[in-house]
């Protein structure tokens, strides 16, 4: 299947100082990166409601943008430069925070819901579809850490350091795959991208459970055949003949 290069990256997050460092604001994050790999910077652009860096994406030209924006606001911004420089929804990768992947992790895919993410909900009304690519960064759901902190609270607070870290390693990951977006091969950038999400708390119980599952069947066995004991006197009656 034969894919649109992609010539509009878009990081949502929300403007400001007071947000720079939020976990919603990931998506800024992975622009920002971009932009230093293409060695362009952003210039605020009021016609298309964001920051806007131009560069070159493989043979073709391609812009990032930030929203200036609101996080619920965001498609504003995108489908105000999407029209003027006529770019289909399937030419357009949006990076954003995603709470159903745990920090590490970075998903690649085209289309599918908003699940409630304001950001791409608004791109979607925007674009008249969902028929574009989403790069999940994942930020994990308070609920997975035990925390009784409300969605909207928890986002809009900086990620633990470990969490941080482990986010910044995914996003270089991110980076590493451009090539294959660049070329089109959106298959190959998405298998490179998953194969090295490391494994989740839940991946790492299941297999914990197998491990504990196979050692159990293999002492079963062992002592099944294991000879059984000598009877008792059986030595002694020998040593009297």
């Amino acid at each position: 299947m034969a894919y649109l290069p992609i010539r509009l990256i878009v990081g949502l997050g929300n403007p400001g100082a007071e947000y720079e460092r939020t976990r919603h604001n990931a998506g800024f994050w992975f622009v920002d990166a971009l932009a230093d790999d293409w060695r362009t910077s952003f210039q605020l652009e009021k016609n298309f409601f964001g920051w806007v860096a131009k560069g070159r994406l493989g043979t073709e030209t391609a812009w990032l943008l930030k929203p200036a924006t609101f996080m619920n606001r965001s498609g504003q911004a995108v489908g105000a430069l999407a029209r003027y420089y006529k770019i289909e929804p399937a030419a357009i990768l949006v990076a954003h925070d995603e709470l159903d992947l745990p920090p590490g992790h970075a998903k690649l895919k085209r289309g599918g819901g908003h699940a409630g993410h304001n950001g791409l909900r608004d791109i979607q009304s925007a674009l008249g579809t969902p028929d574009f690519w989403r790069l999940r960064l994942g930020i994990d759901h308070p609920r997975q850490l035990g925390l009784a902190q409300g969605v909207a609270d928890y986002v809009l607070h900086p990620p633990r350091a470990d969490a941080l870290t482990a986010i910044e390693e995914a996003l270089m990951r991110c980076r590493a795959i451009m090539p294959q977006i660049a070329a089109g091969d959106m298959p190959a950038a998405m298998r490179q991208l998953h194969a090295q999400n490391p494994p989740t708390p839940q991946q790492l119980a299941k297999e914990k459970a197998r491990e504990e599952r196979r050692a159990a069947r293999a002492a079963a066995a062992a002592a099944e055949q294991a000879p059984p004991p000598a009877a008792e006197g059986a030595e002694d009656s020998a040593d009297s003949d």
